[in-house]
């Protein structure tokens, strides 16, 4: 026998409209329905949403060349920058590629050692742009702080941790 609501009305889908009698399931919310096929089609798009943006995957990873042919695209000049950081960004992904197919420590013969950038230049001359054009490649996500304006705990000025808060904010707070 068919629910029906406090007026007395058959219940619909307030998405598409389909009675409980044309569905396999309604499920009731505060003051809505929504049917099983209205389900399935809203995970189908979130599906579809969530493979659309993934991470760069090892497979589709760009040689240092790709890096430095994108980098050229949007940074004009600092040629030695650029190719510094393409080889560097690429090792550091493989060095990840290398550490999950191995097993971190199952293979102690190779080191991969981690190497870190420090880019040095007056204001002005790129060095954030490089930074966030690359992210944007890798489709990572990105924050720019000012270490001027941090202090210790209980001063005036930003917390140290305010930075990391940014960087959560620019992942949509996914910390994968």
């Amino acid at each position: 026998m068919a629910k029906f609501g406090d007026t007395g009305e058959l219940l619909k889908c307030s998405f598409c409209g389909k009675s409980q009698k044309q569905v396999k399931k309604l499920i009731a919310g505060p003051g809505v329905y929504i049917c099983d096929e209205c389900i399935d089609l809203c995970n189908e798009i979130i599906e579809e949403e969530l493979t659309e943006t993934d991470e760069l995957s090892f497979d589709q990873l760009p040689n240092p060349r790709e890096i430095r042919a994108f980098l050229d695209d949007y940074v004009v000049g600092q040629e030695d920058a650029k190719k510094i950081l393409a080889v560097a960004v690429y090792n550091h992904y493989r060095r990840i590629q290398y550490q999950q197919q191995s097993g971190i420590g199952r293979r102690d013969d190779v080191e991969l050692q981690k190497s870190n950038i420090l880019m040095l230049g007056p204001t002005g001359c790129g060095k954030t742009h490089l930074a966030q054009t690359l992210a944007r490649m890798l489709n990572v996500p990105f924050a720019v702080a000012d270490a001027t304006a941090l202090t210790e705990a209980g001063y005036v000025g930003e917390d140290v941790e305010n930075i990391l808060l940014k960087l959560i904010q620019a992942a949509d707070f996914d910390t994968k």
